[in-house]
């Protein structure tokens, strides 16, 4: 296992921080940090940033940060900090804009005269661009499943990993997941890491 690089640190107890937080604020308060679309009346600008940091569940960050313990190091070993910290929040950013295109969707091409109403929390958009920013840089590397404890190539977790979002987003299936978020996220980290490998400039 690499050792914990300094963003991913950063990363991990900023989240752990905003968990605890979340906990302890007055309810009003620590609803207003997940992203709420503007026709709920609860749309705020900060929560473009802050839904990305807001867990409510215990296996959710759980989850969303034992990947980014796990994978984050040794992409921010290879990017260096500052392309680090960009992929993560860029992957976030794009995460959000997929989820809020497909909700929209259906508005802006007028199938309904409803505004959409919905809501989006979690690291899991960011935490994916990393994931597949792992794959997409070291695509041969051998990972352990937690489940069921077998190697697999990250190449192919990947393939996998998208091809099960695409599946349950487009089936509906899969519970109250965000899994465009994830998709939108996974291809943010895919193409900057792609960018950088084959030496683009871009947040040099």
């Amino acid at each position: 296992m690499m050792p914990i690089t300094p963003i991913v640190k950063h990363l991990l107890i900023l989240n752990a921080l905003f968990f605890i937080a979340i906990h302890l604020l007055p309810e009003h308060i620590a609803e207003m940090m997940p992203f709420y679309s503007p026709a709920t009346g609860q749309f705020q600008p900060f929560q473009i940033i802050t839904y990305m940091f807001t867990h409510f569940d215990v296996s959710h960050i759980f989850f969303n940060m034992l990947s980014l313990y796990f994978m984050g190091p040794a992409v921010e070993m290879t990017l260096g900090p500052k392309r680090f910290l960009g992929l993560y929040m860029i992957s976030g950013l794009v995460a959000l804009a997929a989820h809020c295109l497909v909700f929209y969707l259906p508005y802006l091409m007028g199938s309904t005269d409803m505004a959409p109403v919905f809501s989006v929390l979690g690291a899991s958009g960011a935490v994916f661009g990393v994931v597949i920013a792992f794959a997409t840089l070291y695509p041969d590397r051998e990972l352990m499943l937690l489940f069921p404890p077998i190697p697999i190539k990250a190449w192919v977790m990947a393939l996998i990993l998208i091809g099960i979002g695409l599946y349950q987003g487009l089936t509906g299936t899969g519970g109250n997941v965000a899994h465009f978020a994830h998709l939108g996220g996974a291809l943010a980290g895919f193409i900057l890491a792609r960018h950088w490998k084959n030496g683009g400039r871009f947040l040099k």
